[in-house]
């Protein structure tokens, strides 16, 4: 071997980069990493989204807290994710209240997403059953731009109002039916049905209030 060869030899290799089809899930806009450190943050958003999967939450979380700390990260766009790792017994709704809380917050901060994260406050209520406290949310919402225009919005009301216009004191005595509220539920799927005429919930649903 030549002095020159062995030079060449002495010299670092280059990183090889792995290709895009190496990675488990898609993120960062799909884009293969042309860094080390952009490779290293698909590899963790990699593991974040295994130990989902897996329900391993404890390194899940972990994997989050890196995640959420790194610039190239905008953590806002993956809310969802951060609610769920939020508790730790999901499965039995222990940790709705925590979630809740939580998602409060974050209407505050991420604007363009709060019709959305409004939906999932309401989903969460009604696992509580807590369906008066559900209903005042979206009353609280629903009459105030863009949540008026916002036929899932509506839908969730007026299945709610249905709900709650029919009680009863004694299980074995057939329920009472509140005209006042059945004609909410009545309004409600009817503001659903004129923002998205394939609304097929509203739709079922309204026949059923006439």
């Amino acid at each position: 071997m030549g002095a020159r060869d062995k030079a060449v030899s002495t010299l670092p290799r280059p990183i090889m980069l792995p290709s895009e089809d190496s990675f488990l899930f898609d993120s960062l806009a799909s884009k293969s990493p042309k860094t080390t450190r952009k490779d290293h943050i698909r590899r963790l958003y990699d593991i974040l989204q295994l130990c989902i999967h897996r329900s391993d939450l404890p390194r899940a979380r972990r994997a989050w807290a890196i995640l959420a700390r790194c610039k190239e990260i905008k953590w806002t766009t993956l809310w969802s994710t951060a609610v769920y790792l939020v508790g730790d017994s999901h499965s039995r709704g222990e940790d709705v209240p925590k979630q809740l809380a939580f998602l409060r917050e974050l209407m505050l901060h991420i604007g363009s997403e709060r019709e959305v994260i409004l939906q999932e406050m309401i989903f969460r209520l009604i696992i509580l059953e807590r369906y008066q406290d559900a209903l005042d949310e979206l009353e609280l919402y629903l009459p105030s731009f863009p949540y008026q225009d916002n036929p899932v919005l509506h839908t969730y009301a007026g299945l709610l109002c249905l709900y709650l216009s029919q009680s009863s004191e004694d299980e074995q005595e057939p329920p009472r039916i509140n005209e006042s509220t059945l004609r909410e539920a009545r309004s409600h799927l009817e503001r659903a049905m004129a923002l998205d005429p394939e609304n097929m919930v509203a739709s079922s649903f309204l026949g059923k209030v006439w």
